[in-house]
């Protein structure tokens, strides 16, 4: 099968060759060259030791392999079914509990996943699978761990608007990280300041 661009977007290009994921950064022009080069290899290498440690605790895809040269990594392609198209149609109540599952046990290795939309989420064999590393990243922080709840009700009010409150309120009821109440208490401070952002 031949290599095939299946998307294309700020940090890398996403393609598809023999049911593998090539995802390779993009270069940025506005660095210098040197400094780039360093940035996108110790991104590379950051993500796949999150996906590494990631695929022995929550559905992700496997790590097949990682090219710090060309700032490359193959991931196993998971066909199944994107959320950002089909939570509506596969019983969401059980989805979010599924999704809420994995977010608590992630939070709980410290790893913040920076992009927790439903497009980065895909069902297959009743299994939600968290897919995009890209913006992934280390800390022990509440508030890191708050934005990262507050991004994924952004995505649910932005692509289901209709469920989305129904299905932020099972995600929030089951959440059971470590330091939970704090992370909640947290979020509502989050949102707060976003609130005030509009209004000004």
């Amino acid at each position: 099968m031949k290599e095939k661009i299946i998307s294309q977007g700020a940090e890398a290009i996403i393609s598809l060759n023999n049911d593998n994921i090539i995802k390779q950064r993009i270069k940025k022009s506005y660095r210098l060259p040197e400094i780039d080069g360093k940035l996108r290899k110790l991104r590379t290498r950051s993500e796949a030791r999150i996906l590494k440690k990631l695929q022995k605790i929550i559905p992700v895809p496997k790590l097949i392999k990682i090219d710090e040269a060309d700032k490359e990594l193959v991931i196993e392609h998971i066909k199944g079914e994107k959320l950002s198209e089909y939570l509506e149609e596969i019983g969401y109540k059980k989805i979010c509990k599924m999704i809420t599952e994995n977010i608590s046990k992630m939070h709980d290795l410290d790893i913040i996943h920076g992009d927790l939309t439903t497009s980065n989420m895909i069902y297959k064999n009743n299994k939600v699978y968290l897919i995009d590393f890209g913006l992934s990243f280390h800390s022990k922080k509440i508030e890191d761990k708050a934005v990262d709840l507050h991004l994924l009700k952004q995505a649910l009010e932005s692509k289901h608007y209709i469920i989305a409150e129904e299905c932020f309120n099972i995600i929030i009821k089951n959440y059971k990280a470590k330091d939970h109440e704090k992370i909640i208490e947290q979020l509502k401070k989050v949102e707060s300041r976003g609130r005030y952002k509009e209004r000004y």
